[in-house]
């Protein structure tokens, strides 16, 4: 089974202002929601996928990872206190028993499974409940990416019409896009945890299609050529890391690029829809 891009999870220190950046963009942004440990999102909701906007609300709450128990916001407090940026990619679930099956086949590193509810604030005011099933994947080549599936246990009450209507006509997630110096030395883990073992390389990199929307590892001269001086100039953080996602638009009729300098460390690419 081939698994499709959920959402990617992007830390910031300030929320309010990372908003107001991405509806200065044309997105509609979702109200502030709380997770009992500690981090607060906002979301950008597409056709399936989501962009989560994320800070530690609360510091006193968060966990740290130990054994076999990782800490999504342990995690994300770690990188936040490094940089700003794209910091995890997630990838849809149908069953996570299944998904912790194929990933013990592919000799991927698994951490316990964690399930969670939390209270979805809408923006007319009135909120519902919301619950994920996340099985989380180690990748020894990428220490400063976590990697994880979700499966959304009510659909009916997370997806919401009001927060997938964007001024810019943003439709669909199109690709994320990850730099490696050596992007042949993630091919077996990104063949393992999408399921997706057909995929496109050369001495530029990986291209692999998922479910939804497509990931890419380029080296960092094929990432320049991609986005151009000025973005790939605009680059921080260390290697391998998630660099940017390009997001297709009714709304756009020429491709446009946000540098991560201009939108809190990630790089983002609107396309015209197809």
């Amino acid at each position: 089974m081939v698994r499709g891009l959920d959402h990617v999870v992007m830390p910031v220190h300030d929320l309010e202002a990372a908003a107001r950046a991405f509806e200065k963009l044309g997105f509609t942004v979702s109200p502030e929601n709380r997770h009992s440990w500690g981090t607060a999102n906002r979301l950008i909701q597409l056709d399936g996928f989501f962009l989560e906007i994320l800070t530690v609300a609360d510091d006193s709450l968060i966990t740290d990872s130990e054994g076999s128990s990782f800490s999504f916001g342990g995690f994300n407090r770690d990188f936040l206190n490094k940089r700003e940026g794209a910091s995890m990619l997630v990838l849809d679930s149908s069953d996570p028993e299944e998904d912790r099956a194929d990933f013990e086949k592919a000799g991927l590193s698994l951490f316990d499974p964690f399930s969670f509810g939390r209270i979805a604030n809408r923006p007319d005011g009135s909120t519902a409940e919301v619950g994920f099933d996340l099985t989380f994947v180690g990748n020894a080549a990428s220490p400063d990416i976590g990697y994880f599936t979700c499966r959304n246990k009510f659909p009916e009450n997370f997806w919401q019409p009001v927060l997938q209507n964007h001024a810019n006509g943003a439709q669909a997630i199109k690709a994320v896009y990850m730099i490696a110096e050596d992007p042949s030395d993630h091919h077996e883990f990104l063949g393992g945890f999408t399921g997706q073992r057909e995929m496109r390389a050369t001495s530029l990199g990986l291209e692999l299609d998922t479910a939804r929307g497509q990931i890419s590892v380029l080296n960092p001269r094929a990432y320049r050529s991609l986005i151009g001086d000025d973005a790939a100039n605009a680059m921080i953080g260390p290697l391998p890391q998630i660099a940017a996602i390009e997001i297709a638009c009714t709304g756009v009729t020429e491709r446009r690029v946000v540098p991560a300098s201009q939108l809190f460390g990630l790089t983002l690419i609107l396309s015209p829809a197809a």
